[in-house]
């Protein structure tokens, strides 16, 4: 299910972009490894995206595509 999992990334992005939430970046480890992280442009904005019934489909379709090991809502900044 890799080529579908990897469009619906694809419109995750693009409505993340779209909505000028914030933007995405896909990483691959390996064969079928990936990890996404996203920026959201504020704290307004992800919530707003939580509560987008489009994105919260592509979520929904995404779940059922592949398996999802950890999910992280808030990262904080190390500075080196």
């Amino acid at each position: 299910m890799e080529a579908p999992a990897l469009e619906t990334m694809r419109e995750l992005n693009a409505i993340v972009s779209r909505k000028q939430y914030g933007r995405d970046l896909l990483y691959r480890a390996g064969e079928a490894n990936y990890l996404l992280l996203r920026y959201w442009n504020s704290e307004q904005a992800r919530s707003e995206a939580l509560e987008d019934p489009e994105l919260l489909r592509c979520w929904a379709r995404l779940g059922n595509e592949i398996k999802i090991l950890k999910v992280y809502e808030k990262l904080e900044e190390v500075g080196v």
